[in-house]
């Protein structure tokens, strides 16, 4: 049996909590969370409780793995923690507020030997990764831009701004739709509730070949939507998180340029495309909990000592891109290159 302790038990750690309390190889050793009511609301599972979170990671305790969610500001000195405590490690995204950070986190844990994984849980949903088959296969063609939303009203946090909250989501699908990371990011943002925290920011991702990923993120719209437009030059399709039904679908669209013959140079012909308006497929895509196979991977990772598919230098490479958008934000929307 894996022995796990788990630290924070905010908005996302209930559910981080559930799925490794009922895996068949995990044995959930220790909670620790500041708030001691949450405690009560899990008395019936008999797990030890504290609210000091050096004990889930000192390094005598016999656990072998960290569970991480709790807020971001506090990611890299627990992490730091548990890796030096030689723990394996499972971070919710982003692992830290630097890439500089990360790239320490990533080091202790080559040198000791450690399962280092973000959660960068889209990554293990099942028509994300049908999306990735259909561009490998070249199903839509050359990828020419991604567009992204991922809106809601609330909820709001001071410890991070939408960008690094919510476009972590997105920026981390893109790089593996396109087996890439962006080389320049651009961003523009608007503090509307907090002076200080950019609660509406749109941003844009720039990739080798001139692909552009743009991803709209707010907690300031009055319709949750968690939805991502690919645009390639055959076909076209949009994944929709809010519809579990029917999560994918693919227009068979596309414009061209006109025929060389048809275009007249300094007539209105020289700029005339074709439009190709064809049918909708909505493709059977397996149901599936993304965040279970999630923690599922973590533990066969741990295990049988495998590398995750969202190891550190996954993490790392969101964070950074995270960063330029960042410092665009804050110096006039202008391009700023991805430093790795």
């Amino acid at each position: 049996m894996l022995k796990v302790g788990m630290i924070g038990l905010g908005h996302w750690g209930p559910n981080l909590f559930r799925n490794f309390y009922e895996h068949p190889d995990v044995s959930l050793e220790i909670i620790c969370d500041k708030s001691p009511e949450k405690q009560r609301k899990l008395n019936r599972y008999k797990v030890p409780f504290t609210t000091d979170y050096t004990e889930v990671v000192a390094p005598d305790n016999g656990l072998d793995a960290v569970i991480v969610a709790t807020p971001l500001g506090s990611h890299y000195e627990i992490a730091l923690a548990a890796l030096k405590a030689g723990k394996h490690l499972f971070i919710e995204k982003p692992i830290a507020p630097s890439a500089q950070q990360v790239r320490e986190l990533m080091t202790i844990a080559d040198q000791k030997g450690l399962c280092f994984m973000v959660g960068h849980v889209f990554l293990y949903n099942s028509g994300i990764r049908y999306v990735k088959e259909q561009i490998e296969r070249g199903e839509l063609g050359k990828i020419l831009f991604i567009h992204g939303q991922r809106t809601n009203l609330g909820p709001v946090r001071n410890d991070a701004n939408a960008l690094w909250d919510l476009a972590a989501h997105d920026i981390s699908i893109f790089n593996y739709w396109l087996s890439d990371r962006p080389l320049e990011a651009t961003a523009i943002g608007s503090c509307l509730l907090n002076s200080e925290v950019e609660d509406v920011v749109s941003a844009t991702f720039s990739y080798k070949g001139g692909v552009k990923c743009n991803i709209l993120a707010s907690w300031l719209h009055p319709c949750k939507v968690r939805q991502i437009t690919v645009v390639g030059d055959k076909k076209m399709l949009v994944w929709d998180d809010m519809a579990p039904g029917e999560p994918i679908r693919i227009f068979d669209k596309s414009i061209t340029r006109a025929e060389y013959q048809e275009q007249v140079e300094g007539t209105i012909t020289e700029f005339q495309f074709s439009i190709q308006d064809g049918q909708v497929l909505i493709p059977r895509i397996g149901l599936s909990e993304p965040l279970r196979s999630e923690c599922n991977h973590f533990v066969d990772c741990v295990i049988n000592k495998k590398r995750p598919l969202t190891d550190g230098m996954n993490g790392y490479e969101v964070v950074a891109a995270l960063e330029a958008a960042t410092e665009s934000l804050k110096n006039n929307s202008i391009a700023i290159p991805v430093k790795y």
